[in-house]
């Protein structure tokens, strides 16, 4: 065979492979979504049959333990009380205002003598109900999803797991570190509703603050003496976790930069681009308090950088100081207002959950008396 058949056919293959495989993918994507919403009106029925019977203290777990054995028989292992168990909450979680039948759709069917689950089968779930949580993706997320009390906090993971096509264990990690808390605290007030409704959005640099930057996954102890070097090489090593704590549209271009200027050196320790701010993300780390001479310092890499190395079509240059504490008033007083430099701490293990999540009530409820006062004015 000619060496141009054998071309034009390793080219024809290469497209119908890329079109199995794409068909492979919605295939699994439509059984993950089916399964999601089966697990969820499985736990409607549960729900409601708990609520229309008899109230005792062993009601839930006697049915729960028979509903599981027919289960088992009928289709085989995957219908454990656990399970079944999982699908209440999800349903308990998840559950809006109205299901699939209204209590007068419900009234009409059992006058027909009629019975929803008969129904269940022939309809498509997406449409069958008008006010369901549209999910969007798989149950294994939503067995982390659904282990948040918080609503907003829940809604703001669920768009980022999506958005950003966290793994499991990405997104247990953002829940575990409080991402969401964090990220509220590091904004104005009026920014904090924007995150359950929207997500993390990018459109200026303070949208990549974070309070604190959690690096436990680093492996560095706190209790432990650590040079900023260490600390730069335990970053590196597990850099694209890293990339992942910094935020969205994070890449990576060099650690240890180094620039000459009036024949000195100098050496940025971690230069990052924001490819979505379209900007570089200059990164020094200090592994003491912060002081005004770093600062100062920092004002000078990120002159240089927008002075020598970004384009015309770039936005100016951030700097970030990655400090294991800092004093804002010092901060506030070295630095200009329109300085594009920020001090951030870091933390080397997981933040007190409850606590943050305390400062965030704090902080809505806050916001909430302001609008009400402005209102009355």
């Amino acid at each position: 065979m000619k060496e141009i058949e054998k071309t034009h056919i390793q080219e024809l293959a290469e497209c119908i492979s890329s079109l199995i495989e794409n068909a492979r993918k919605q295939v699994r994507t439509a059984v993950n979504t089916t399964m999601v919403y089966t697990y969820y009106e499985v736990g409607r029925y549960i729900v409601e049959d708990e609520q229309n019977g008899q109230t005792h203290a062993n009601y839930g777990k006697a049915v729960l333990k028979e509903l599981s054995a027919n289960l088992t028989e009928k289709f085989g292992a995957g219908w454990s009380v656990e399970t079944l168990t999982k699908c209440r909450r999800f349903y308990n979680v998840y559950s809006i205002s109205q299901t699939a039948f209204t209590k007068s759709e419900k009234s009409a069917l059992r006058a027909n003598n009629l019975n929803p689950k008969n129904i269940i089968p022939k309809m498509n779930f997406v449409h069958s109900v008008d006010e369901i949580h549209n999910f969007i993706l798989p149950w294994s997320h939503y067995q982390v999803l659904m282990r948040e009390e918080n609503p907003q906090a829940r809604s703001f993971y669920e768009k980022e797991a999506y958005n950003q096509q966290w793994s499991v264990r990405q997104l247990q990690r953002q829940v575990a570190s409080s991402l969401y808390e964090r990220l509220a605290l590091s904004r104005d007030k009026e920014e904090v509703m924007r995150l359950a409704n929207e997500g993390q959005t990018i459109e200026k640099p303070t949208d990549i603050i974070k309070n604190p930057l959690v690096l436990e996954f680093i492996g560095l102890k706190p209790d432990s003496a650590y040079s900023e070097s260490k600390l730069e090489s335990a970053i590196l090593s597990k850099l694209q976790d890293f990339l992942l704590e910094c935020g969205k549209g994070f890449l990576f271009e060099a650690r240890q930069k180094r620039f000459t200027f009036d024949e000195d050196n100098f050496y940025v320790d971690l230069v990052l681009y924001n490819r979505l701010l379209q900007c570089y993300v200059l990164i020094d780390l200090k592994v003491d308090k912060l002081t005004h001479q770093d600062l100062g310092q920092m004002q000078m890499y990120v002159n240089y950088f927008d002075r020598y190395v970004k384009q015309e079509f770039e936005k100016p240059t951030i700097g970030i100081l990655l400090c294991k504490t800092k004093s804002d008033a010092i901060v506030e007083l070295t630095l200009p207002k329109d300085a594009n430099i920020y001090a951030q701490q870091y933390a080397l293990c997981l933040p007190d959950k409850s606590l943050l999540q305390t400062k965030v009530r704090e902080w809505i409820s806050e916001y909430k008396d302001i609008n009400e006062e402005e209102e009355e004015g």
